[in-house]
């Protein structure tokens, strides 16, 4: 490790001490995410020691070399993770605020937690593809800001380097992992012969397009974060009352969902429109691969919301569109044979079909159920976690556990006005909320 040092910031760059066994070459899904970064907080009421989350992350980079490594581009378009160690830049630094004040800052674009990876840059530069900075808090407390890139991987590409920092620094069994110098071509074996025969990616017309780089341009200023908590008991006073009304047993995923879109709806005045629910799937389980296989293995359920539709039901058709997703959702194949119509050199300029601010779809990416809470790095357990939004994109939002696991923490980036209005309607976010239902362990003094 190498490193510089200010008065109360030091940045040292965290390297596993040799190269990784040879380049990996991006999967189409890896590609249409690649300007992306993705970023998360990790907050701890006491100190962490440096040191050792240094040693135990270049022991975990060891393993799992790609995220020491840089990007390059080939001729045809082709994007490669070249594990050379060139290593992660680790800061410690001081930060002039409490926890609550930290966890107030989640709502801030800038929240000055976390350095976030500079992902469209990282593909045309040496450019790092994880960040990790550890803020000291004035209270003695402490915020781990971490950032990667998503050409890496996915939440459980994420996941399983947690685990694999995690055990290096508690001396614990390390998880296994299963990485392919092709991605593509691993995918391709695990895949059934035909899907659903709709493309989960799309190509905006100029018009479209134009829009969306204003919309990008334009998102710091036009949105906002909103932090959103359910408890235990009153999750699953929802589920129950949703389960009931369709009939059958659903998920509390399913119930918040549902529930969630529908508050939006009403909010909105969207009653007589059709709206769009997007949700990410992970490919893994659905395909029957190891959780510890690496890249981007991510399908999407796009359910529209109809006019006159109960959320129950509607909770009822996404539980459907689960069990149903291989044969009404996976796309994988309609992807390739999309993008072999196009041209292959034309990937970068197509979008997700999920993507669609204009028609306000709403993306919720459950992270629930990864265990990260109850890693400990360095001796100690966080005590909450939350994702840091980057670019603010309206209409995207993120599902966790709560504050030491208990409930479920939403996080969404709403255009102004529609969170404004989201800040005044907690008898419609919470109609399952008892008077005497426990406040989360610790929260932002903001949370709904």
């Amino acid at each position: 490790m190498t490193g510089t040092l200010t008065s109360d910031t030091e940045i040292r760059t965290v390297r596993a001490g040799g190269p990784g066994p040879g380049p990996v070459r991006c999967s189409v899904g890896d590609l249409l995410l690649a300007d992306l970064p993705v970023s998360v907080v990790f907050f701890h009421d006491r100190p962490l020691d440096p040191d050792a989350l240094a040693d135990g992350l270049a022991r975990a980079l060891g393993h799992l070399p790609e995220f020491a490594g840089r990007l390059r581009t080939d001729g045809g378009g082709g994007l490669w993770i070249d594990p050379d160690d060139s290593g992660v830049p680790f800061t410690v630094a001081d930060a002039p605020y409490t926890l609550t004040e930290a966890l107030d800052r989640m709502a801030l674009p800038a929240n000055g937690l976390v350095d976030h990876v500079r992902a469209g840059r990282a593909r045309r530069e040496p450019l790092p593809l994880l960040t990790v900075r550890l803020n000291r808090l004035a209270d003695g407390a402490a915020a781990l800001g971490v950032s990667w890139h998503h050409a890496v991987g996915d939440m459980q590409t994420f996941a399983l380097l947690m685990r694999t920092w995690s055990a290096c620094t508690e001396g614990t069994a390390l998880p296994e992992v299963l990485r392919a110098a092709d991605r593509d071509l691993q995918l391709d074996a695990h895949l059934p012969a035909e899907d659903c025969g709709t493309p989960a990616l799309r190509l905006p017309d100029p018009a479209e397009a134009a829009e969306l780089r204003r919309a990008v341009a334009g998102a710091s200023l036009a949105n906002r974060t909103v932090q959103v908590w359910f408890s235990p008991a009153e999750t699953d006073r929802l589920r129950t009352a949703y389960s009931t009304g369709a009939g059958r047993r659903l998920s509390a995923n399913d119930a918040l969902c549902a529930h969630l879109l529908h508050v939006l709806r009403e909010l909105d005045g969207a009653g007589d429109e059709e709206q769009t629910l997007t949700m990410p799937v992970n490919l893994r389980r659905v395909l029957g691969l190891p959780d510890g296989t690496l890249g981007n293995l991510l399908g999407e359920i796009r359910l529209p919301y109809r006019p006159g539709t109960e959320p129950a039901r509607y909770a009822a058709e996404l539980r459907t569109a689960v069990e149903e997703f291989t044969e009404k959702h996976l796309s994988v194949r309609s992807n390739l044979r999309f993008l072999d119509t196009i041209g292959r050199d034309r990937v970068t300029d197509c979008v997700p079909a999920g993507f669609d601010p204009a028609r306000r779809t709403l993306t919720i990416s459950s992270w629930c159920r990864l265990g990260l809470q109850d890693l400990p790095l360095a001796g100690h357990r966080p005590i909450a976690f939350s994702p840091a939004a980057t670019l603010q994109l309206p209409w995207t939002s993120w599902l966790v556990e709560g504050p030491r696991g208990e409930g479920h923490l939403y996080t969404l980036v709403l255009p102004t006005r529609t969170a404004a209005r989201l800040r005044t309607a907690t008898a419609l976010l919470h109609p399952h909320r008892h008077p005497d239902d426990p406040a989360p362990a610790v929260a932002p003094r903001r949370l709904l």
